[in-house]
């Protein structure tokens, strides 16, 4: 139905798909916050999941639609450049969230969060490894690189848990000194208290979890069907399209609720969020790979595999950035988002020099 469409309303249609995405995406985060609460679920594993999912919806959708559609170039595409593009929520929130004169990093600087990042980096280097695999190793619609994401993931979570309720340092909870005054989550209480005290109930609250659940999944579709045929419409291709304005687009719920947990002082809960996410969405290729049938990540592009190394190496200024703590402020953002910044122009750059090498 798209692909006959002009150009001028398929950018309306993505325009208001990515709309209805943003504004489910702020419901979906803070009726998380309060069911995660009242349900007791908290820092818990079932609470980081339930978290993930919810913040991954749209890339969740855009992955099931372009599986389905066997467009796996536009589903590791999106899958890989979210990471790339949530990542550079950070300097944004860095940039515009921060109360004090002083980076995100200096002020959220955790063990717990390091252990996060690396997480991240940890499920994109056995992305990369997946890559190189043979493509007939496929059994039962699943591949061995896919399954073991989501092993790494499960574990890594699991990890993240116990960290968050004592490590055996002198600071049992791997807290910097001057870091924010408040626990990581106080936001999420807030919100919490904010719902009760309006009076909303655990059913009202999961009634309307569901409801952007279900606006969240459905724009999802209709932004990669929408954005498929922009990109023919432009000559674009749909990796370079997938990993940019589509991965663009899914980010901003990640940006308005980075931006409202990092002005309430939550530091961590901001960061959290973002490497929680980034973490996540390389599971979703076991998600591709069941719904095709096919080994994804062995089928994964040059621009592909050049993603994944942008997001390691994005991740990993940041890891940086919380053992170092630089406090000095460059151009309203920290040293270490300056370089964010900086690395991920140049390699947007690299990215489409790839794709018109290839032409």
């Amino acid at each position: 139905m798209f692909q006959s469409l002009s150009l001028l309303p398929l950018l309306g249609i993505f325009a208001v798909a990515a709309a209805a995405i943003w504004v489910a995406g702020v419901q979906l985060s803070n009726t998380t916050d309060v069911l995660s609460r009242r349900l007791g679920l908290g820092q818990a594993l079932g609470g980081v999941i339930l978290l993930a999912i919810a913040t991954n919806l749209p890339e969740i959708a855009i992955t099931a639609s372009a599986a389905a559609s066997n467009n796996l170039g536009v589903a590791v595409g999106n899958i890989l450049g979210g990471i790339g593009i949530q990542t550079l929520v950070l300097v944004a929130l860095d940039a515009f969230g921060m109360r004090e004169k002083v980076s995100l990093t200096y002020k959220a600087a955790s063990l717990t969060l390091v252990i996060e990042g690396l997480l991240v980096v940890a499920v994109l280097i056995i992305a990369i490894m997946g890559t190189q695999l043979p493509g007939s190793l496929v059994a039962f619609r699943i591949g061995p690189d896919a399954l073991a994401i989501a092993l790494v993931w499960m574990l890594g979570v699991w990890l993240i848990g116990r960290a968050n309720k004592n490590l055996p340092w002198h600071d049992s909870s791997g807290d910097a000194p001057d870091t924010q005054a408040e626990p990581k989550g106080h936001s999420q209480a807030e919100t919490e208290q904010q719902a009760t005290d309006k009076g909303r109930s655990t059913a009202r609250t999961t009634f309307v979890f569901l409801i952007a659940a279900i606006v969240t999944l459905v724009a999802g579709v209709v932004l990669e069907r929408a954005g498929d045929g922009i990109a023919d419409h432009i000559g674009m291709s749909g990796v370079l399209f997938g990993a940019t304005v589509l991965a663009a687009a899914t980010s901003l719920p990640e940006l308005s609720t980075g931006l409202t947990s990092a002005r309430a002082g939550d530091y961590q809960l901001a960061i959290s969020d973002i490497f929680g996410g980034n973490a996540f969405l390389p599971v979703l290729f076991l998600l591709a790979t069941l719904i095709s049938g096919q080994a994804v990540l062995p089928q994964a592009q040059a621009t592909d595999i050049y993603l994944a190394g942008l997001a390691v190496l994005l991740t990993s200024v940041y890891l940086a950035g919380l053992i170092f703590r630089p406090k000095r402020r460059v151009l309203g953002m920290g040293i270490d988002s300056l370089a964010v910044l900086i690395l991920y122009a140049i390699g947007t750059a690299g990215l489409f020099a790839i794709a018109l090498g290839k032409a």
